[in-house]
């Protein structure tokens, strides 16, 4: 049955007739190039049935999962996306487009083989009734590719070395002031670290992790053609992930296949397990991605 987690947000900061993102994207062509790299690394020699892009705007990123689903649908709750969407990619093959929201998702349970939800943590303070919903819906064995801006980038530990603090795990407000003032959208920034605790808590396997965009620095973008920045973001991203380097962060996730009845010695590590606080073997779970 469809999701109804009561947890819907507020949506309508891209219904704005003023506002085009697709125009946002330009000048942005390494960040671009970069995330697609990103999918098809993380994607590379599997083959899905149904795969939904939440969140997913005016379909960016959606006519790229074409190359590996047999069908595409783009989710948004915006339907002023979803005319952008028809407008700039008209019938495209094997893409649907479909107004909701992450945290209601109509899809039956355990009915998508491939969920992404991309540039879209930053809308979402407390993102765990939208994880729960991509558990809902996805099928056992099925895939999911999370991003989140990355609040412990390379520049912010800088800024925190330099002052000698701890970059903290809890989310941080990157509206300005004045933003914040006049009321607009929610814009945050989240740790790897809570992410990753967030997932597996919510039952998701982490199977790889990569920092992506490393090199979006202003002065790199000036100083550097983009096939150079590109270059390096090809030999960058799972190194780098460890460092929580890149300003996003990728999770290749998966959603665990109904385990067979234990023989004798899984029945002893499962009962050891038991034993453990629900943390800890999430951290172990988790660190193995990395």
């Amino acid at each position: 049955m469809a999701g109804n987690s009561g947890a819907i947000r507020r949506s309508d900061m891209y219904n704005d007739p003023e506002f085009n993102y697709a125009h946002f994207w330009r000048g942005r062509g390494y960040e671009h190039k970069a995330e697609v790299l990103a999918i098809r690394r993380l994607l590379d020699g599997r083959r899905f049935g149904h795969a939904v892009d939440v969140g997913g705007g005016f379909g960016r990123l959606s006519v790229v999962l074409a190359s590996f689903a047999d069908r595409v649908t783009l989710v948004d709750p915006s339907s002023q996306q979803l005319d952008l969407s028809r407008r700039l990619f008209p019938g495209h093959p094997g893409l649907n487009r479909r107004l909701m929201d992450a945290a209601d998702l109509q899809f039956g349970d355990e009915s998508i083989d491939l969920i992404t939800m991309i540039r879209v943590l930053h809308h979402l303070p407390g993102p765990r009734a939208e994880f729960a919903e991509l558990w809902r819906v996805l099928r056992p064995g099925g895939f999911a590719v999370v991003e989140a801006a990355n609040s412990a980038h390379a520049v912010n530990q800088v800024r925190h070395l330099r002052r000698r603090e701890r970059i903290s795990e809890s989310e941080v407000d990157a509206r300005s002031e004045e933003s914040r003032r006049s009321g607009a959208g929610d814009y945050v920034n989240h740790h790897p670290r809570a992410i990753s605790r967030q997932l597996t808590e919510v039952g998701f396997q982490i199977r790889r992790v990569l920092s992506v965009s490393n090199f979006r620095h202003p002065l790199a973008k000036e100083v550097l053609p983009e096939r150079v920045l590109l270059a390096m973001e090809r030999a960058a991203p799972q190194p780098l992930a460890r460092l929580y380097f890149g300003p996003s962060i990728f999770f290749l996730l998966q959603k665990a296949q109904a385990a067979p009845a234990p023989g004798p010695r899984q029945s002893h590590s499962l009962a050891f397990q038991s034993t453990l606080p629900s943390g800890c073997v999430a951290r172990a779970t988790a660190a193995r991605a990395w």
